[in-house]
């Protein structure tokens, strides 16, 4: 049965969450150089600005959710090779408050954008507000971007499907490392959790 996009990013029930599109992630300040290189050829910064200007235009939301540690660590663990890496690679520049937390600015954030900050895990729903916010705000359907599929994407949409959302994966919007795992998990585990289609698809439904 076909989907119909149109009614399922109905903009008063949809948000456009970004996944860790931050200067110190994938931005001007990446520590994970690949990733950022990845993210900036497969032009999914590019998509992910699109789809957020494209959200407001219409009075959909726009959530961008972070990652950042305090300068003492406390309240972040530090038990899998991943957040092991992640803490040798900070070197200050995800601590709160430093520069390299902020949301990109070629996502051109505006003071109608909502954020939500981590200080511990992988996914964006666990141990924060969200859940709570998108409810607050009466949001049902939840488009995903940013970085990066092998992890926080994937937690992003196990999460919410789990939670009864109901997810929208623009392919063109997301990237993992190396490029064929990436589509192998949105064709074999994201596709059998979440819409996936593409920016142009998901504009157009607005248009």
């Amino acid at each position: 049965m076909p989907i119909d996009l149109r009614a399922l990013v109905n903009p008063e029930t949809t948000a456009v969450l970004t996944m860790e599109l931050q200067r110190g992630i994938t931005g001007d300040l990446a520590a994970m150089q690949q990733l950022a290189e990845e993210v900036r050829a497969l032009g999914v910064v590019d998509n992910a600005a699109r789809l957020c200007a494209g959200a407001r235009a219409v009075g959909a939301s726009v959530v961008h959710c972070t990652a950042a540690f305090r300068p003492d660590e406390q309240g972040s663990a530090f038990t899998s090779r991943l957040s092991k890496a992640s803490r040798k690679l900070n070197q200050g520049r995800l601590n709160i408050g430093a520069e390299g937390v902020q949301v990109m600015p070629e996502l051109d954030p505006q003071p109608s954008d909502v954020e939500v900050q981590r200080i511990h895990g992988m996914g964006p729903f666990t141990g924060t507000s969200l859940d709570q916010i998108l409810r607050n705000m009466g949001i049902t359907t939840i488009v995903a971007t940013g970085n990066s599929i092998n992890v926080g994407v994937l937690a992003l949409v196990l999460s919410a499907h789990d939670l009864g959302y109901q997810v929208v994966v623009p392919r063109d919007a997301v990237a993992g490392v190396p490029k064929a795992y990436g589509d192998a998990v949105l064709e074999n585990t994201i596709g059998l959790l979440s819409t996936v289609t593409t920016t142009d698809e998901v504009l157009g439904a607005w248009a």
